[in-house]
């Protein structure tokens, strides 16, 4: 299965705590249908000191469903479905189904 969100794509949270709010993806996670998003889903963790970190409560983005983001047009800024088709090349890319517009780069 082709993979429609990818590691450093720009997404939109489209439900829950953090609705309406932009971000880079950082990690996708494909088998647990995930992905960490820069900004989103932040959550305090205590972590021990170690020699090279003296520890303490650190902030850290968690994962959230691949279901509740969705792709940023490149075109308007708005939550965007994600078709595929093959370019002059022969290579397969995605788009935009609103715009139409290119997403691979």
């Amino acid at each position: 299965m082709a993979a429609k969100i990818k590691k450093g794509d720009t997404v939109i949270v489209i439900a829950g705590r953090d609705k309406g709010t932009k971000g880079e993806v950082l990690k996708v996670l494909v088998d647990e249908n995930r992905v960490v998003v820069r900004g989103v889903n932040v959550v305090k963790r205590h972590q021990k000191p170690t020699q090279m970190d003296p520890g303490g409560i650190k902030n850290f983005e968690a994962p959230i469903q691949v279901s509740n983001v969705a792709h940023v047009d490149p075109r308007d800024g708005n939550a965007v479905r994600v078709g595929f088709k093959t370019d002059e090349h022969g290579r397969k890319t995605r788009f935009a189904k609103r715009s139409g517009e290119s997403i691979d780069v």
